[in-house]
């Protein structure tokens, strides 16, 4: 079976640096061309995929394989006519050495486009692609940019963000200063980052199939979940009320302020959220399921330590008075350690619930088995 080895020269190059006409073909008639086109251009890349030629061609001889070697060159003064007269000068050559497969030599991108030609016309075993090492990085760059824009989820994840970057900055530039200009680009560029980092888009559609799930077959977290927003609007909008106030203070203290505020509402509306979930595992599990039991008792204990803690804080900046009971003050240590006490306590009380009722499902399922 014979091999045609064919290095292929979209823009004849080969052609006008030589003063030959395509297609050269023969070992010693494209050896000669390499001296030709290397005297007239040391710098052309064309050498470079001649002599690659050459080199498959020898390797295919000395496995004792039927080699033929050739250069075509485009001509005309289209791209069509380039391209058609390269596949004439093909299928003269398929036409005279009847050849069983091609090896097609390039050295760019431009001349790659004329591999369909030559597989329409002989099969293609491989495609030798050259580099030269100066240009090595150059030209995989211009191959991963290619890939890089051939992938829909990439443009829409680089590019688009760029592209508004781009818009905003003379706008910015244009109303505010270059600061502003500079401030806004990184604040677009990161919540990009962040929203395709965090999955953000993920989570939003399977937020509303579960909420579309969820409306369907009438659960009631559906109606507990709103409650829960609204409860928590609720507490943050009275912390920021009560943090107002303090603006002017250590920065510590409107913090401080608005987590004492709003905890008490916000751990309402995680323990009205979680209820109910649980209610909705009960009703689907025919059962309770113990995991789900100690949420609210975690949720419970996790407000009453944060409360404790903003607590302490606020009263050893003064924006408190110590707690009295019965008579008794407290000092803003002793306060603290209340919170914590009834924040582990309510602790253990869940895990105590949620062991228990575990053991009894145990006994329950154990009794079924020996029923």
């Amino acid at each position: 079976m014979t091999t045609l080895v064919l290095c292929v020269d979209r823009t004849n190059i080969v052609g006008r640096s030589a003063g030959v006409a395509p297609p050269i073909v023969g070992w010693e008639a494209v050896r000669s061309l390499v001296t030709d086109v290397g005297l007239t251009d040391p710098e052309d890349s064309s050498v470079n995929s001649i002599l690659e030629t050459l080199r498959v061609a020898r390797d295919l001889r000395d496995e004792a394989e039927d080699a033929v070697v050739a250069v075509v060159a485009g001509g005309g003064d289209s791209v069509v006519g380039a391209d058609r007269s390269v596949a004439t000068q093909v299928d003269d050559l398929v036409a005279e050495h009847d050849p069983g497969s091609a090896v097609v030599v390039i050295d760019s991108a431009q001349d790659e486009r004329l591999v369909p030609v030559v597989e329409s016309r002989v099969p293609v075993d491989s495609v030798d692609r050259v580099v030269v090492r100066q240009a090595r990085d150059i030209e995989s760059a211009y191959y991963l940019l290619k890939q890089f824009l051939a992938d829909e989820e990439l443009r829409s994840t680089v590019l688009v963000p760029v592209g508004v970057a781009l818009l905003v900055v003379p706008a910015l530039l244009f109303q505010f200063s270059a600061r502003v200009a500079v401030a806004g680009v990184a604040a677009l560029a990161g919540a990009a980052l962040l929203y395709k980092g965090l999955a953000v888009d993920e989570r939003l559609t399977t937020a509303r199939e579960r909420a579309r799930t969820a409306l369907y077959s009438g659960q009631v977290s559906v109606v507990t979940y709103v409650v829960a927003v609204g409860l928590a609007s609720v507490g943050a909008s009275l912390g920021a009320l009560e943090a107002t106030p303090y603006t002017g203070a250590a920065p510590i203290v409107p913090v401080t302020q608005f987590l004492y505020s709003a905890v008490p509402w916000l751990a309402l509306a995680a323990l009205t959220a979680t209820t109910g979930r649980l209610l909705d595992e009960t009703i689907d599990t025919e059962g309770v399921p113990t995991p789900y039991l100690n949420l609210p008792f975690g949720v419970a204990a996790l407000g009453l330590v944060v409360r404790g803690f903003a607590g302490y804080f606020l009263e050893r900046e003064g924006v408190l008075q110590h707690l009295s009971l019965a008579g008794v003050t407290f000092e803003p240590t002793a306060r603290l350690a209340g919170f914590v006490v009834a924040g582990i306590v309510v602790s253990i009380v869940g895990v105590r619930v949620a062991s228990t009722l575990a053991d009894d499902e145990s006994e329950d399922g154990f009794e079924e088995v020996a029923d």
